[in-house]
This record gives C-alpha cells, structure tokens and sequence, in this order.
C-alpha cells in the first residue's frame, strides 16, 4: 500500500503539474504540499482532504489488519 505522500507526489506528476500549480487549483498553501509529500505526520486533516479531493479521494479509517493481508 502507498502512503499518503507517495501517493500524491505520484498523481500530482501525472497530471503534470507543480506543486505550487497544484496548491493554487487544491486551494491549499504550496507548505501543505510540501509537507504531504515529505511524509511529515503533523498535518490538518481538512486540508488533506482537499488536496486528496483534486484525485476523487477522502481519508477515511481503515482497518489496520486488512491493510496486512
């Protein structure tokens, strides 16, 4: 499974966008970006949400043991 960071980084490049092109249509600051894509764990969850929205994607809980399988 990809973690959140690898996940955006990916789809934000294939759609060929920067990450202060990305921010701006997201309507998120270019550090939210940044910070997403680095991995670091200290982040809004709102605004997650919105960059996530950009793919058609929520966070959502999911059971840790069916991560596993």
């Amino acid at each position: 499974m990809k973690s959140l960071s690898e996940f955006v980084k990916e789809r934000r490049k294939e759609v060929d966008l920067t990450q202060e092109e990305f921010a701006e249509r997201a309507g998120v600051a270019l550090t939210v970006i940044r910070k997403i894509e680095q991995g670091k764990t200290n982040l809004n969850m709102d605004k997650v949400n919105l960059v996530l929205n950009m793919f058609g994607h929520t966070l959502a809980p999911v059971n840790q043991k069916e991560v596993e399988k």
